[in-house]
């Protein structure tokens, strides 16, 4: 496996992660009990009442080609102008990195808490996923595009009343991560009162 994390202290650990493509992953993925130790962690985000607003779908390796045949179908019936290449991309889509999973967003506008704290969570959840999966030495990628918001996705993936929040990708890269720009600090902080 390639090192590409340090994984020496926490706050080297929270400093070092980022996004790999999942088109650049490869195996290994997480084995069953390294999957059941990440999922386990995202669980623990903040969740105000208890509600657990979100959901974790794993996609196993013996249905993702069903599922890209499925999300091709999709395209196709949802976006008829698709091109063959689109299409083709949506069925490749399932098969990218080793390991998948779908976290949904299931929020309960019933209850007291506020619709935007359970969605937040489910937010959490997701980062918390990828951030696990780091800790575990693999890189994740939160991805979204048309399938996140296609009603024929959610109807595949889902349940009444959720949402995908992301398709998460898991496993190993197969170059050096690249470090992305980011913000400079005193752009997104500043002290109160100015």
């Amino acid at each position: 496996m390639m090192a590409f994390n340090d994984l020496s202290s926490p706050a080297a650990l929270l400093a070092s992660r980022r996004s790999g493509k999942a088109r650049d992953m490869v195996a290994p993925g997480p084995d069953d009990a390294q999957l059941r130790t990440i999922l386990q962690s995202a669980m623990r985000v903040p969740d105000h009442g208890k509600l657990a607003p979100w959901r974790f779908v794993t996609i196993v390796d013996g249905h993702r080609e069903a599922l890209g045949d499925a999300l091709a179908a999709i395209l196709a019936k949802e976006k008829p102008e698709a091109s063959a290449f689109e299409i083709e991309t949506a069925r490749k889509f399932a098969l990218e990195a080793p390991c998948l999973i779908v976290v949904l967003s299931k929020v309960s506008a019933e209850r007291p808490i506020p619709v935007w704290e359970q969605e937040l969570s489910a937010g959490a959840a997701t980062m918390m996923l990828c951030l696990a999966a780091h800790a575990h030495g693999f890189v994740a990628n939160w991805l979204t595009g048309w399938a996140t918001y296609s009603p024929g996705v959610h109807a595949l993936v889902g349940e009444p009343g959720e949402r995908i929040a992301g398709f998460i990708f898991i496993g190993m890269p197969v170059r050096p991560l690249e470090e992305r720009p980011r913000p400079g600090f005193d752009a997104v902080v500043r002290r109160w009162p100015g």
